[in-house]
């Protein structure tokens, strides 16, 4: 039986104490999946928290970041986890690495894009337009099974002999701030000095000043300095929102998703028309694979303003492959990640539609089977068929975070309550999610979750955390309050 005892818990007004968030995060890596949490170990000073002991690939060593800096009260993640990856002999690895490039639908575009690896060690050259492509390159090499680490001093960013003026960078950076939903800018400022960027002010969460960084390098920043960007817990306030989510005028918000397009090179090549009525933005085009119209919705959905997204988006690609060879990519591509590399799949492939079937663990895995399907050439579609086996009953995995005084479990806890709770202490920890009216009702492992949340992304999150600690069946009917109809509620 594992439990976690916390004595009392922190109203929302108090600073949450260290102890609390080291167990909180614990708490979050055995239950959220992706991450060995009995390889790592968590110590958290004044808000500061650093990671140690290992993992066995490094997108879990990424993830296990993202687990923290998405815990209230964190201020930074110093990450010190070391990547234990199986052996696979360089030649095999090498042929990996080059396969996952390739097939990739971004990356297979960057022509001087080279890598070599030598004792588990790619090393990427090459040049690219973008910080964001660079990441992409990135994120391809990190997800293949054997590679500890990435080497890329050598993979530059070619920007070309046009720049952006100083001031050109700074309102670009501002105004993608103010309309990204993700993060609260209210306090923030920016300066730009030679097309380095200075950010300073105040954001809630150590998870939005990530953002912030990675919106400024994605809009041109050749560095970025965010050293005088503090964390604050006060900052975030309800009433430091009022303004993000007041209302916003159809054509202001078709300009602001076009402007995202603009920074995301999975979609920039795209032939899309953008049309928005009273907050429901249509997306219709042609995009050349399955993963730049996914990137194409949820870059719109993250546009303040945009209540719900209908994306009539046709993939088209430019290079008919055999239904045969597309399903051999794909077998071939969950066999390299390193997630998914000892499950066994079978995919049907019928005019590039593939569907999908096995067994996984959790929801996380079965989430990453699609994932890895649609990041293939050729793919029009996915249609997942992989089964999660209904949790094991897991009342025994117990956490107190919800009460004001030491928890005195009862001698057989029923297990729609202790889900319940699982669930209720999941929300109070996420930075997104506390402070929101999400009301829990669990009946025979099955979640129903009501009220108001502030939006679509905050709304399946609540639906993801309830799997993830040990929901058969979630059933979500919360309201998004950037709904038009329910703007004037305020917040």
């Amino acid at each position: 039986m594992l439990t976690f005892d916390i004595p009392t818990l922190p109203t929302t007004a108090e600073r949450v104490t260290d102890e609390n968030i080291s167990a909180a995060i614990e708490l979050f890596f055995l239950t959220k999946k992706g991450v060995p949490s009995h390889l790592m170990d968590v110590a958290t000073s004044s808000g500061i928290v650093e990671l140690t002991g290992f993992t066995d690939n490094l997108l879990a060593r990424t993830r296990a970041e993202e687990i923290a800096l998405a815990v209230r009260g964190v201020r930074g993640v110093v990450n010190e986890l070391v990547i234990r990856t199986p052996y696979v002999p360089d030649a095999d690895l090498q042929a990996d690495v080059t396969r996952a490039l390739a097939d990739d639908p971004a990356t297979s575009e960057y022509r001087s894009v080279r890598c070599t690896v030598a004792d588990g060690v790619a090393s990427v050259e090459g040049t690219v337009q973008s910080w964001a492509e660079q990441e992409l390159v990135l994120n391809v090499l990190q997800g293949v099974r054997g590679v500890h680490r990435v080497a890329a001093d050598d993979l530059t960013i070619h920007r070309g002999r046009v720049f952006n003026s100083d001031q050109e960078i700074t309102t670009q950076i501002e105004r993608r701030l103010n309309w990204d939903i993700r993060v609260n800018s209210a306090l923030v400022q920016v300066r730009t000095l030679s097309q380095h960027v200075y950010l300073s002010g105040k954001v809630g969460t150590a998870d939005e000043k990530a953002r912030i960084v990675a919106i400024a390098y994605q809009t041109g920043a050749a560095r970025v300095d965010a050293r005088d960007l503090e964390v604050a817990y006060w900052a975030l306030g309800p009433e430091l929102r009022r303004d993000k989510f007041a209302y916003k005028a159809d054509a202001d918000i078709a300009d602001a998703v076009r402007d995202t397009f603009r920074y995301d090179p999975r979609v920039l090549t795209a032939e899309m028309v953008v049309s928005v009525r009273e907050g429901v933005v249509t997306l219709t085009g042609t995009v050349s694979n399955l993963r730049a119209k996914r990137a194409a919705e949820q870059d719109t959905r993250n546009v303040v303003g945009v209540w719900d997204v209908h994306t009539l988006l046709k993939v088209r690609t430019e290079r008919l492959s055999p239904d045969a060879d597309i399903r051999e990519v794909i077998l071939a591509a969950l066999f390299r990640d390193p997630y998914l590399r000892d499950v066994e799949f079978r995919v049907n492939v019928q005019n590039g539609r593939a569907t999908l079937y096995g067994s996984v663990d959790n929801h996380f895995e079965q989430e990453q089977v699609g994932e890895v399907a649609a990041g293939i050439n050729g793919v029009v579609d996915v249609e997942n068929r992989v089964d999660v086996p209904a949790p094991p009953d897991r009342h025994g995995l117990r956490s107190v975070f919800l009460s004001t005084a030491p928890s005195h479990p009862a001698t057989s806890p029923n297990p729609d309550f202790a889900l319940t709770e699982r669930i209720q202490t999941r929300y109070f920890w996420s930075v997104g999610l506390h402070a929101q009216e999400v009301q829990v009702l669990v009946e025979n492992g099955r979640a129903t979750l009501t009220g108001t949340v502030d939006t679509w992304q905050d709304r399946k999150q609540a639906a993801l955390d309830a799997y993830e600690v040990g929901a058969r069946d979630v059933n979500n009917h919360l309201r998004v309050t950037t709904d038009p109809r329910h703007l004037g509620a305020g917040l």
